[in-house]
């Protein structure tokens, strides 16, 4: 299974950071199989943002639930991160990854700067 993080690195704040991982080797339909996204800011440890289920149920961090939205197109075996309002604290290299086994794509590093 391989996982590719795609989208711009540097995101405008109090806008949308949108964030694609496309999944080869495995269909995100498969049953059981729980999709998250994760990120690492400098100084801070991993941070979980959300999941998205093989049957498309999402959970999110209640701390950034309010600005967090997953979502998924079967057709291109792809999920999506999406967190509005942006700001410089949201600066991080933003991984996609299985929930379970630890396959996680190579990361990709987002700022959040004018």
């Amino acid at each position: 299974v391989q996982l590719r993080e795609s989208g711009p690195g540097l995101v405008k704040p109090s806008t949308t950071l949108s964030l694609t991982c496309t999944v080869s080797g495995e269909e995100i339909t498969r049953g059981y199989v729980v999709w998250t996204w994760i990120r690492q800011s400098p100084g801070k440890g991993l941070e979980w943002l959300g999941v998205i289920t093989y049957d498309g149920s999402t959970n999110y961090n209640p701390s950034l639930k309010s600005r967090t939205s997953i979502s998924r197109d079967t057709s291109q075996n792809q999920f999506s991160l999406q967190l509005t309002s942006v700001a410089p604290d949201d600066t991080a290299v933003y991984y996609c990854a299985t929930l379970v086994g630890g396959i996680r794509g190579q990361g990709t590093q987002v700022t959040v700067s004018l």
